[in-house]
């Protein structure tokens, strides 16, 4: 079907006649959101449009309707520029895709709103009190009402949690509920999320993002507010904690490579919480802090976002980088408030869907007032026997995630199997029957979506969350996390790394997998009251307040950027002593040979095995050439370019939201290019290019010349930029020290190639000559590679801006600052006189002394400042804020 054309004023009439007429059919069987019925044939169009959408259409007028493809453009523009994204588990560098977000809102009136809020109140009362039950009296397992085998044979039924009281009272503060409305209008439980409800800060961008793009529709639908949710759910944590106000909040992400990191910073950011990994956090008597570079500072409430069975290496899954050693005897202890409790992904199991009416008798005396899918947990064997012939009648899911003695898969809808499949799935069951559950298929209502001047259907299920506020009570938010099913799905009866899906009838399987091209949309939940206008945005600040500003930064985000600093001057200083061996090698002698071949040798850029070019043989210099550009875009050589290149991108990732767009955009694809580079510079037979690899290596130098530039003019000068400066300028030191004491060791300083070669290995040539013109003489070159405070590739130089760095850095420890200053050499004081004077053996050997322990005061400081602002091994009684 072409795009309609409109008129140039259409009357709301004729707008919603046009819309009607733009939209193609529903699916048969499908509840029509659109048109507020279900279709009972196939092609059935033509039906007025629900009288919300009329609404919706009358409200944004002939002008929004007109206007509806550049509003999408806005909406992808606006994603963008905010960075929301979705990363893809592909072993592709493709991973990180845009979050695919439709223009047109879900809409909900209050009545039927109302009914939704008071199931998923009751939904979220029922699971607390099971947690509970689970983790306490058990009583739900010795009546019988679960079965035994269900629940502990479950990976994340945590036996550690036995008998465990919640600092607060309450083991669920975040509760999330997936719903689908059925063919007759009403609206299903398909999912419960209890561990760690994600979505809420998608939830977020979709708010922000699609309002805005109708503010005369959602002023005149009078659309709910989100924000007194979101603070309800704050005040509730807070008051959970104990520390009131004073409590400091975090939310634990697994980290930048975590499917949904984006939500993970941008929830952080909305609502004023430390976004923190594990590395950030330790537990020291059972309490658990955050590790800061002013300290350890307690940290009350943990939002996680990390799944039960890695929160804690101690006590779960020892291979877990995910958890803090320690956290769960915190939280057994009362020492921290973890949202949710450790256990409670057990209750997300399909398995127990047929028992929650049972459940919620004997535990809350209440029928339950939002239905579920009929289901049959397979672990009975009276079940499975009467179901077993019926298979194609279900959807087959995964009663366990994977765990240690379980295994997951993706669901398979058992209509699309043929006689052999259904065979085979059948004699897989009988293997291990409480592995499987089989759900019976809903047909999901189907949601307009906006595509090329068309509204077409597409399958639609909402994601509700339910908040425990400061009183104990559950606050539902008005709206939810609505996802919009692809078009297309996965062959049918195949399994695929699809995420969690929900069947439909045969022929018409909903694929929920944003990861296969599914999206998201905003939800709008419709009041016949007063708009609530509760806000988060924090009052004004005071001017005092702005007098002494304090910027938290972990110790990781601390430790990247101090690694940040070293992996770029080692780059630098990589790449320039790369440059110049290879530019070197034809003309050079052997003093510089041999130089070169000591110094690739040091940095382990070549093997000691590899014959020095100095000895004139020209298959020596062949195999040293060769070997030196092998060596450099092998990403698992710790010495190599391409190694340096790829740890400065991982330590720029981790801190992104630190650094300018354009900082991250010149390091993102630094690696990648530069070892593209170098392949194309392989010619036939083996053959390089030595012209091609010299202009990849400077290509690469003026990138990294670029980064740091982003570096010094474009971060902020706080704690964490001063730790940075001080990671290069501990590099550089180490780096350039070595290199003097080397050459002056074996005499360059006397040979005027040797000369050359230690004022480029310093990139000082120019300075040099601009100063000295054409001289060679040993006191110029140490006054100006040791001595000059104004040239910053100086010795002196280098040292002075360490401890400038560091006296501001650890300001609130300065006995510590006093002692590691006193360590570090200060080359201003030295006597050039001194420095010129060599023995009879030509040996400048006071210099060697200074320089070999300008080296040694480098990587001792380096060693003294991982203790004491990343591990926090010393000192820790004297720097704990409360």
């Amino acid at each position: 079907m072409s795009p309609v054309t409109l008129p140039a004023d259409p009357s709301s009439e004729e707008t919603d006649r046009l819309v009607a007429k733009a939209a193609a059919p529903g699916s048969p069987g499908h509840y029509d959101e659109l048109r507020g019925r279900t279709h009972p044939v196939a092609g059935a169009a033509g039906a007025a449009l629900a009288p919300l959408w009329q609404r919706f259409f009358s409200a944004i007028g002939s002008s929004g309707w007109r206007d509806l493809p550049s509003r999408r453009s806005s909406v992808q523009r606006k994603l963008i520029e905010d960075g929301a994204s979705y990363n893809v588990h592909a072993r592709t560098e493709d991973a990180t895709r845009v979050w695919p977000l439709e223009l047109l809102p879900l809409l909900i009136d209050a009545p039927e709103w109302a009914a939704i809020e008071q199931g998923v109140r009751q939904r979220a009362r029922l699971l607390e009190a099971a947690l509970a039950d689970l983790y306490g009296p058990r009583l739900l397992l010795e009546e019988g009402l679960l079965p035994a085998t269900l629940v502990h044979g479950h990976p994340q039924f945590l036996r550690p949690m036995h008998g465990v009281r919640p600092r607060g009272g309450w083991g669920l503060h975040l509760v999330a509920v997936d719903l689908a409305r059925g063919p007759e209008g009403c609206w299903w439980v398909v999912g419960q999320r209890t561990q760690a409800p994600s979505g809420l800060g998608y939830l977020l961008e979709n708010r922000l993002i699609i309002g805005p793009q109708f503010p005369e529709a959602f002023r005149a639908l009078r659309v709910q507010r989100i924000a007194s949710a979101f603070r309800a759910m704050l005040d509730g944590l807070a008051a959970a904690s104990g520390a009131g106000d004073d409590a400091r909040l975090a939310l634990l992400t697994p980290g930048p490579y975590n499917e949904t990191y984006f939500e993970h910073v941008f929830l952080a950011r909305y609502l004023g919480l430390t976004l923190v990994e594990a590395s950030d956090l330790t537990v020291r008597s059972q309490q658990l802090y955050l590790k800061t570079l002013q300290g350890l500072e307690r940290v009350h409430v943990l939002l996680r976002r990390v799944d039960d069975e890695w929160l804690d290496p101690l006590e779960l899954r020892a291979d877990s980088t995910l958890g803090v050693p320690g956290l769960l005897e915190a939280v057994r202890a009362g020492g921290v408030v973890l949202a949710n409790l450790p256990g409670a992904g057990v209750l997300e199991s399909p398995g127990l869907t047929a028992f929650w009416p049972g459940v919620a008798h004997r535990l809350l005396g209440e029928e339950l007032l939002l239905p579920a899918a009929t289901s049959w947990w397979c672990g009975e064997s009276s079940v499975w026997a009467e179901q077993r012939a019926r298979l194609r009648d279900y959807v087959i899911v995964p009663t366990f995630p994977a765990g240690e003695v379980t295994r997951d898969f993706v669901p398979v809808m058992g209509a699309s199997l043929d006689a052999k499949q259904f065979k085979a799935w059948q004699e897989r069951i009988d293997q291990d029957p409480a592995a499987y559950t089989l759900m019976e298929p809903i047909r999901p209502s189907e949601q307009p979506v906006w595509r090329d001047g068309r509204i077409r259907p597409r399958p639609v299920v909402l994601r509700v969350y339910a908040l425990r506020d400061a009183s104990g009570a559950w606050r539902v938010l008005p709206g939810g996390l609505t996802r919009v099913a692809s078009a297309d799905g996965p062959a049918p009866g195949g399994e695929s790394s699809a995420a969690p899906r929900i069947g439909g009838a045969a022929g018409t399987d909903v694929y929920m997998s944003f990861q296969r091209g599914s999206a998201s949309t905003d939800s709008w939940v419709l009041t016949e009251g007063e708009v609530d206008a509760t806000s988060l945005v924090p009052p004004p600040l005071q001017v005092s307040e702005l007098a002494n500003p304090r910027r938290t930064i972990t110790s990781r985000s601390a430790e990247n950027l101090f690694w940040l600093g070293r992996y770029t001057e080692r780059a630098e200083c990589t790449i320039r002593l790369a440059r110049l061996s290879l530019e070197d090698l034809p003309a050079a002698r052997g003093p510089v040979l041999g130089l070169l071949h000591a110094l690739l040798t040091q940095s382990d850029l070549i093997g000691e095995e590899v014959p020095s070019p100095a000895s004139g043989s020209a298959q020596a210099t062949r195999i040293f050439q060769r070997t030196l550009i092998r060596s450099l875009g092998d990403p698992k050589a710790s010495a190599s370019i391409a190694y340096n290149l790829r740890a400065l991108q991982q330590c720029a990732q981790a801190i992104r939201e630190r650094l300018s767009p354009d900082h991250w955009s010149l390091i993102a694809d630094l690696d990648t290019q530069f070892q593209a580079q170098l392949r194309a510079a392989q010619r036939a037979r083996g053959q390089v290019s030595l012209v091609d690899v010299l202009e990849a290596l400077g290509w690469a130098s003026t990138r990294l010349s670029a980064i740091t530039g982003a570096q010094t003019d474009r971060m902020t000068r706080d704690d964490g930029w001063r730790l940075q400066s001080v990671g290069r300028q501990i590099e550089r030191l180490d780096t350039l020290a070595g290199i003097l004491a080397s050459g002056f060791e074996a005499g360059l300083q006397r040979d005027d190639d040797g000369f050359e070669l230690l004022l480029a290995l310093f990139d000082s040539t120019i300075t040099y000559r601009a100063q000295f013109q054409a001289r060679r003489e040993v006191p110029p070159l140490l006054h100006l590679l040791v001595l000059d405070t104004d040239n910053p590739r100086s010795i002196s130089w280098v040292a002075r801006t360490m401890r400038d760095r560091l006296r501001k850095l650890a300001r609130h420890d300065q006995d510590w600052a006093d002692a590691m200053i006193a360590r570090l050499p200060c080359p201003e004081d030295w006597s050039l006189a001194s420095l010129c004077q060599a023995d009879s053996e030509g040996r400048h050997r006071l210099l060697e002394r200074q320089l070999q322990a300008c080296s040694q005061a480098a990587q001792e400081l380096s060693n003294e400042i991982g203790r004491r602002f990343f591990a926090h091994v010393a000192g820790a009684d004297r720097a704990v804020w409360q």
